[in-house]
């Protein structure tokens, strides 16, 4: 088994759909962070009707920061209908900030069953940081 199917069955053992209560889901959104020291974490994302929710990979990289890592090598995000996506905007500034010396090098999963990855730095080039 290869490290990315790895971290796709720990997404996917995580992925749980299910509604909080009136205005908060959880789990569409599942993501798996390998660190630099090879320990995989996970998070799901939370959804609110405000702006308080958190996306999976966030909630997969803060797991990883109370565990005490803070250096990331891999990630990806899987979608509720199985796909894989590139982490938005906000995860992205999240992961230069926290490795700004060296988040270029981050590989991101693009497409699980062609193996597609691309480097954090080819689709955030130039960060303001």
């Amino acid at each position: 088994m290869d490290i990315w199917e790895k971290l796709y069955l720990s997404a996917k053992s995580v992925q749980n759909e299910h509604r909080i209560s009136d205005y908060v889901t959880a789990g569409e959104v599942a993501a798996a962070v390998l660190s630099e020291s090879g320990r995989i974490y996970t998070g799901v994302c939370i959804d609110t009707c405000s702006t308080l929710g958190i996306c999976a990979e966030h909630n997969a990289i803060f797991n990883m920061i109370t565990n005490g890592e803070s250096r990331i090598d891999k990630v990806l995000a899987l979608m509720p209908d199985g796909k894989i996506c590139a982490p938005c905007g906000a995860c992205r500034e999240l992961m230069v900030q926290l490795m700004s010396d060296s988040y270029k090098d981050i590989e991101i999963m693009l497409d699980y069953e062609t193996r597609t990855t691309v480097k954090l730095g080819d689709i955030t080039p130039e960060w303001w940081i």
